[in-house]
């Protein structure tokens, strides 16, 4: 039974596949926007937008528990002062997914994450 395994597992164990969420949301944050299969845009979605709204919240520790979780000052920096205050006023859905045609070598499917 699958009790309480609602993520995908993408094929990669469990520290691989933190890396890979990590370096998508690294990528979103640096870039706005990132392409890649739809797969791992649905699963990046939830794990960015936790790190916009941690990131919202004033303070040291919010501050900290952001950069433990992208483990890079420098977009941490990005995040907490540039990003988080464009969506102060806004409850949530940071995050927008739009639907790509496949890829033509393996018929992947393909989605654009972009911050709204």
């Amino acid at each position: 039974m699958r009790h309480h395994n609602a993520n995908r597992k993408l094929k990669r164990e469990r520290n691989q596949r933190r890396a890979l969420l990590r370096s998508l949301a690294r990528e979103l944050f640096l870039r706005g926007k990132i392409t890649t299969t739809e797969a791992k845009a649905k699963e990046v979605r939830p794990f960015a937008e936790k790190l916009i709204t941690n990131a919202k919240g004033a303070g040291l520790a919010n501050r900290r528990l952001v950069s433990g979780r992208l483990a890079n000052n420098v977009i941490t920096g990005k995040l907490v002062d540039v990003i988080a205050k464009k969506y102060a006023d806004r409850k949530g859905g940071y995050i927008r997914i739009i639907k790509m045609n496949r890829r033509p070598s393996d018929a992947s499917k393909m989605a654009v994450v972009e911050l709204v």
